[in-house]
């Protein structure tokens, strides 16, 4: 069964994309994300659909017009993952039958994007929103929505955001920051979803 999570690699360089996303997916992280503000990301993109396209569904993070959605769908990408909502963008990416994942704070954007057809929503940032302000976005929302939540969750906090309803979540620096070894990353990739699967039971 995929994990809920998305692995988002922001500063990530090329030349230690593969090393890195290869501790990610061992640790049953299996989408993964590179922001277009790392350095060259269509290269990484690119370098990660070929290496991993067959297990993993790999994309983009930070996309904010079609044009890069475009550009990330010929690099190999096939996860568009935005900051905001913006229905031109999410239009797009599903026109190129890619997973659509905008970023939402109220309801007003929840239904903007779920009407342009997004695969789901990226409550973000979450640590803004907080868990009753998230549980009052998700009783409005259609049954069968899927929310994740991005910025400020992890290990500490997964369970609370599991039981307030958060279907999944996206992992920044919790996961990755520039610099860090695969090593480091391999540890903290396993220590998020262990803590992520703990959170089911709690």
């Amino acid at each position: 069964m995929t994990l809920p999570l998305i692995g988002i690699l922001r500063g990530i360089k090329p030349d230690e994309a593969v090393d890195i996303a290869q501790e990610v997916l061992e640790a049953g992280i299996t989408q993964i994300e590179v922001p277009l503000n790392s350095p060259d990301p269509f290269t990484s993109i690119n370098l990660l659909a070929e290496a991993f396209g067959e297990r993993a569904v790999i994309g983009a993070g930070t996309v904010l017009t079609p044009e890069q959605v475009r550009e990330v769908y010929d690099a190999g990408g096939r996860l568009i993952v935005s900051p905001n909502c913006r229905p031109s963008v999410i239009e797009e990416t599903r026109r190129l039958g890619m997973a659509s994942w905008p970023g939402i704070v109220t309801p007003s954007e929840a239904f903007d994007a779920l009407d342009a057809g997004a695969t789901g929503l990226k409550l973000f940032p979450a640590v803004q929103v907080g868990l009753e302000g998230m549980k009052a976005v998700r009783a409005v929302l259609p049954s069968g929505t899927l929310l994740y939540a991005v910025g400020g969750v992890g290990v500490d906090n997964f369970a609370a955001w599991r039981a307030a309803g958060v279907d999944g979540a996206g992992l920044g620096s919790a996961l990755y920051k520039p610099g860090q070894t695969p090593s480091e990353v391999s540890r903290q990739a396993k220590a998020l979803v262990a803590a992520w699967e703990a959170g089911a039971q709690a």
